[in-house]
């Protein structure tokens, strides 16, 4: 259940801030440098949350649970 609930919540996030960096992509076609691209993206609160979504994700599907699934029980 838990698990479940960080794997929604992260992908969520990470969609957000997918979306956001997408977004931002525009900003090439007024002239900015990869570089000043990179320190605006640092500079914006939105850029962590595509990192943020993606930790909690990936920590779902490989945190262990500590019971046996149910249908095993009854072999």
């Amino acid at each position: 259940m838990i698990r479940g609930f960080l794997f929604l919540i992260g992908f969520g996030i990470s969609v957000a801030g997918g979306i956001s960096m997408i977004a931002y992509l525009n900003l090439f076609a007024t002239g900015m440098s990869i570089m000043e691209f990179v320190k605006f993206l640092v500079s914006r609160p939105e850029s962590y949350l595509l990192p943020i979504g993606i930790l909690l994700v990936a920590g779902s599907i490989y945190l262990s649970g500590t019971r046996e699934p149910d249908f095993r029980e009854d072999e």
